[in-house]
C-alpha cells in the first residue's frame, strides 16, 4: 500500500511539474494533462502548482503508512 501511495504521489507531482514546464516553455504538452483540458485554460498555472504541492504532500504522507 505504501508503494502505491508513493507512486500516485509521484504521478501527481510529475503532472504538476510537466504542466509548469509547459506553461513556462511550451514543452511537455504530451505529458501535461492540464494543458489538454479546455475548461482549465485560464487556471492552468494555479492548477499545476496545486498538483505539484499535492503530489509532494502525498509522497510525504506515504511515510506514515505502516507496512
Amino acid at each position: 500500500m505504501k508503494k502505491f501511495v508513493e507512486s500516485v504521489g509521484f504521478i501527481v507531482f510529475a503532472q504538476g511539474a510537466a504542466g509548469l514546464l509547459y506553461e513556462w516553455t511550451g514543452w511537455f504538452r504530451l505529458w501535461a494533462l492540464v494543458a489538454k483540458l479546455d475548461f482549465l485554460d485560464d487556471y492552468g498555472l494555479f492548477v499545476n502548482i496545486v498538483l505539484l504541492v499535492t503530489g509532494g504532500a502525498v509522497m510525504a504522507a506515504a511515510d506514515s503508512i505502516r507496512t
